[in-house]
């Protein structure tokens, strides 16, 4: 065997006992969480503080959803978080290409991942999705920080749906410490929604 192919070999086996180190560090808080897992299903791929989920540029209404993550404290700015995002087309149903593997097969290809820099912003562009069920129109956010805690959090929702009820606006215990109701504007040709999260916060056994 050459120096070259010890090298591949040597590589390969480190980049398996790194995504096992992170595996085995993750730590689901908050309570149960179908498909939370899904904030894993990334593979390879390089993440940024700002993604584009698929059907933006063809689908109406388009949007832009941005806030920051803050640490627990709710003041300093959170880097290395990660922040998985789905949600369903404009008829109501989360669609799928029918090649999808791992939690795709359930949550379909509406979806993204973005990773806060030092500043704790995050920004995603997509389009607003329909409700379904009785539901108002919803995004659904699970968050994976830096020492691998995930947990869920309360959807993104829109101002003015009419499907909204008193217990979306005023939850008992709002996790990330927001109601998660977007109020759109129109910003530089885009509307814009924001919402920032604080790590923790409400989040059931968190430490």
């Amino acid at each position: 065997m050459n120096i070259y192919r010890i090298i591949l070999l040597l590589l390969i086996l480190l980049g398996f006992s790194g995504c096992g180190l992170a595996q085995e560090n993750a730590r689901l808080v908050g309570g149960p969480c179908e498909g939370c897992e899904a904030v894993f299903d990334y593979g390879d791929r390089k993440l940024l503080s700002i993604d584009t989920l698929p059907g933006f540029e063809e689908t109406e209404d388009k949007i832009k959803v941005t806030g920051t993550i803050y640490k627990n404290d709710g003041k300093t700015p959170a880097k290395g978080v990660i922040l998985f995002v789905h949600h369903t087309n404009r008829d109501g149903v989360y669609p799928k290409h029918g090649n999808e593997n791992g939690w795709a097969r359930q949550y379909g290809y509406i979806h993204g991942w973005i990773k806060t820099g030092a500043d704790g912003k995050y920004a995603f562009y997509t389009f607003k999705p329909a409700p379904y069920g009785g539901l108002p129109a919803h995004i659904h956010p699970i968050i994976r920080e830096p020492d691998g805690k995930y947990y869920w959090l309360g959807s993104f929702l829109f101002a003015g749906d009419p499907q909204l009820t008193e217990e979306h606006k005023n939850p008992e215990s709002s996790r990330g410490g927001s109601n998660g109701i977007l109020s759109l504007k129109k910003e530089k040709g885009i509307v814009v929604g924001r919402r920032d999260i604080i790590l923790g916060k409400n989040i059931p056994n968190y430490e």
